[in-house]
Order: C-alpha cells, then sequence, then structure tokens
C-alpha cells in the first residue's frame, strides 16, 4: 500500500495533474491497484460540460498510465529523484465504456505485458463499482530526466 507521500516520491507530477491518489496493492514486476476519487472540486469539471461534468478522456488515460509508471517504478527500483523519468509513449486498442463523473472513486489497474530496450507495455483498465471504465494497451518509455 502507498499513500500521497510515497506516491509522490515515485511520479514526478504536481497537482492538479498527479491523478492517482492511493495504492492498495502492488506486486513489483507484475501488476498494480490503485484509485483516484473525483471530487465536483478538481479543476477540469469547471469547463467539461459544465452543466453535466464528466473527467475527460484523456485524463482518465493519464490516470492509468501513472499507476503504470509507479508500477514500472518500483518495479526498477528508481524513482524521479534518481535522474529518470517515465514517459508516456503510446496506447493501443482504447476504449471507452462508461463516463466518469464526479463522486466516483475511479480504480486504476496495470499488468506489465513486457519490456523492451527501456519500452515497457502495460494492460491497463479502470473501473467504477466493479464497471469498467476505459481499458488500452499503453507504452511507457524509461528516460535520463
Amino acid at each position: 500500500m502507498m499513500d500521497i507521500s510515497e506516491i509522490r516520491e515515485h511520479l514526478p507530477h504536481r497537482y492538479p495533474f498527479l491523478l492517482v491518489d492511493r495504492v492498495v496493492d502492488l506486486v513489483p514486476g507484475e501488476s498494480i491497484h490503485a484509485y483516484k476519487n473525483l471530487s465536483i472540486n478538481e479543476p477540469f469539471f469547471d469547463g467539461h460540460f459544465p452543466g453535466n461534468p464528466v473527467f475527460p478522456g484523456v485524463l482518465l488515460v493519464e490516470a492509468m498510465a501513472q499507476a503504470a509508471g509507479i508500477l514500472g517504478f518500483k518495479t526498477m527500483e528508481k524513482t524521479p529523484a534518481d535522474g529518470s523519468i517515465y514517459m508516456f509513449v503510446g496506447a493501443d486498442n482504447l476504449r471507452f465504456k462508461r463516463p466518469c463523473v464526479p463522486g466516483d472513486c475511479v480504480h486504476l489497474k496495470a499488468q506489465i505485458l513486457g519490456e523492451k530496450r527501456g519500452i515497457w507495455k502495460f494492460a491497463v483498465q479502470s473501473e467504477v463499482d466493479g464497471q469498467r471504465c476505459a481499458s488500452a494497451t499503453i507504452l511507457c518509455a524509461d528516460r535520463p530526466a
């Protein structure tokens, strides 16, 4: 389990772009389960369908990528302070199934599919109340900061 303090050690992102609130399970080299609580006070809800606020899909993909990034950093036993940056470099088979709205607790899950020359491949998905919101195969690159 990781709280926000430890998450901040493993991700360079900061408010309002830090999109992982807590890690509830992490097995280095295998998988992660984290979550993001959505509050109506998030700055993007003011301008993204303000009469019917929806968590922007691009930020949902970023949240899944950040969870994968934590998994990658923990697997490599690195942090951004070590001079490493983990860049989101691609997504395949991206599908949105359900919108995420204020009040949702969005569960973020990632599983390592493989690594080749510093490019990591993850199967990611997000869920609310057991219903899938989005899924994809994403690529992240470990690069010097």
